[in-house]
Formats: C-alpha cells, sequence, structure tokens
C-alpha cells in the first residue's frame, strides 16, 4: 500500500499503519448507521449507506494524549459511543498498561462482568500490541469479541455479529492448545449462541444486556 491508498488525518497527513496489519478489532471500521464494515475507514462517508461517520470532525486538529499519540478524545458513554465534545462520559481505559496475560484477562474479565465490553476491548487490544507473534491473532480474536459484545449492547445486530464471527474465527485456530487457561470452546459456544441472538428467527431489534450477556474468558478452576 502507498501513501496514495493510505486512510489520512484531517490536515491531509497519511495515517500510520497498524502494527500487524489489519486493525486489532474493527471497531471504528463499523457504520452506526448500518452495521456494515467500512471499506474506507478513513472517509466521512460510508460507502454502503451514505451516513456521515459519527467520529468525523474534520475542522479539529487530530487529539492526541498526553505522550503525543494520536488518541481520540471525545467522551464516551458506557457502552464507548462518541459523545459530543464536553459531555461527561465515561473514562476510557488507559493506553499502553503493562500487564501480564494473566493480569490482561482477569482485568478484561472484570470489565465485561461490569456490562463495559468497550472498556474490555481496550484491555485486549492493548495486550494484542505487545502479545509474541504467536498469540497476536488469540488476542485480536478476543478484542473482536469483546466488540461483538458493544455493538449487540448498543443494538447493531449486523456489527455484532460481523465481529463475533471475525473474533470466533481468530481464537478457533488456538483450540487445540489455549494458552493461559483460556475457554477457547466455551467462547466459541458463547458467540454462535450469541450471533443466533442477533440474527436467527428468534431475533428482535432490543440490545442485548451487556453484564448478562458476558462471557467467561477462562474455565473455572476444577
Amino acid at each position: 500500500m502507498n501513501d496514495a491508498q493510505r486512510a489520512h488525518d484531517e490536515t491531509g497527513r497519511p495515517l500510520a499503519r497498524e502494527e500487524g496489519g489489519d486493525p486489532a478489532c474493527w471497531l471504528d471500521q463499523v457504520c452506526d448507521a448500518c452495521g456494515r464494515i467500512r471499506e474506507r475507514p478513513g472517509s466521512e462517508v460510508c460507502e454502503h449507506c451514505g451516513a456521515v461517520a459519527g467520529e468525523s470532525a474534520p475542522a479539529r486538529r487530530r487529539d492526541r494524549d498526553e505522550q503525543g499519540r494520536a488518541r481520540n478524545a471525545r467522551p464516551r458513554d458506557g457502552l464507548g459511543r462518541p459523545l459530543p465534545y464536553g459531555t461527561p462520559g465515561v473514562a476510557r481505559q488507559p493506553e499502553g498498561v503493562p500487564r501480564t496475560p494473566a493480569e490482561s484477562l482477569t482485568e478484561a474479565q472484570r470489565l465485561l462482568d461490569a456490562g463495559m465490553p468497550f472498556h474490555a476491548h481496550e484491555v485486549l487490544e492493548d495486550a494484542w500490541k505487545t502479545a509474541p507473534e504467536a498469540e497476536r491473532e488469540l488476542w485480536r480474536g478476543l478484542a473482536q469479541l469483546a466488540v461483538g459484545l458493544t455493538h449487540a449492547a448498543r443494538g447493531n445486530a449486523v456489527g455484532g455479529t460481523t465481529l463475533l464471527d471475525r473474533g470466533a474465527a481468530a481464537v478457533e485456530a488456538y483450540a487445540d492448545a489455549a494458552p493461559h487457561g483460556i475457554d477457547i470452546a466455551g467462547l466459541l459456544v458463547w458467540a454462535r449462541e450469541l450471533s443466533g441472538r442477533l440474527t436467527g428467527p428468534e431475533a428482535t431489534a432490543a440490545p442485548v444486556a451487556a453484564a448478562d450477556t458476558a462471557p467467561r474468558l477462562r474455565a473455572a478452576a476444577g
């Protein structure tokens, strides 16, 4: 991919390439209006339905954190939906916190149980960024599952199913030798059941309850 093909920020500069290829979670590539994956995430308009992206702010300089890294500063609600600047929101997880795999799983599970799958995905995405190469797809898949639940809790059945399916496909490759006590089999069953609830014959448009629907990342101790 050359600079002409890459997404650009509000000043016209090419955005940095994501380490490892595809984004970890695809959260910001799902259109809030139609639920489909946007093929041109740098564009302000969804090519599928024509909706203007909720994150679009062309007149504003790109947000950065205290270390100068690009990081959207818009406040978000408990499910990670962007709110207008200046609106009180739910604090996001700090980025780049060093954690062991066990600590990442424990913190992500706490947030899932609290009905905050968006915040859990941020912890799992941090783990993905620092994981050894052999485990990167596993952590990305876990982050995608958390995003799938996020969209399901937002009432976005199409986006939720898309991310659940992607996450399940990623973690399934580790089913024969799951590291860190991760319950791959249980997560696959959970993802397929939730996908069925979102798009099956009995599906409704009602958002799912995030806390009540949260998966178990690790198998219960025997």
